[in-house]
């Protein structure tokens, strides 16, 4: 059996969350090391195309990552995959608990593409 047993008592608790939430000020300081290894692991997905999503943002953005946008990518991976998928396509916008600025500034993020190459061609 995976995962902690859960009693009547646990059932209606919130999660615990993976790091401290900063004051206001602290926002925008870039996360520390071991807090950016357990967003890693939190942002693990089910779906594949997620997945690309999330790892192409960590390659592009764990360097400068800032507490805020951890945040919001905490608030999407709260997510069904298909709901999150939905939102990374462009398929549906944040909405109701969703439509905060950290959730959009970190779906933007997610929402880049990746940069192309600029490949030049010989001239005939």
């Amino acid at each position: 059996m995976r995962g902690p047993m859960r009693t009547a008592n646990t059932l209606n608790t919130a999660p615990p969350t993976m790091f401290t939430v900063p004051a206001m000020s602290a926002m925008n300081d870039r996360i520390g090391e071991r807090d950016l290894s357990r967003l890693k692991w939190r942002c693990r997905r089910g779906l594949l195309e997620n997945d690309l999503f999330i790892e192409r943002f960590f390659r592009s953005h764990e360097q400068t990552l800032t507490m805020r946008q951890a945040a919001g990518l905490q608030v999407l991976m709260d997510l069904a995959d298909n709901d999150l998928l939905d939102l990374l396509l462009r398929r549906s916008e944040p909405s109701d608990a969703l439509d905060c600025a950290e959730v959009h500034e970190t779906l933007s993020l997610l929402r880049q593409p990746i940069p192309q190459k600029n490949e030049e061609r010989p001239l005939s």
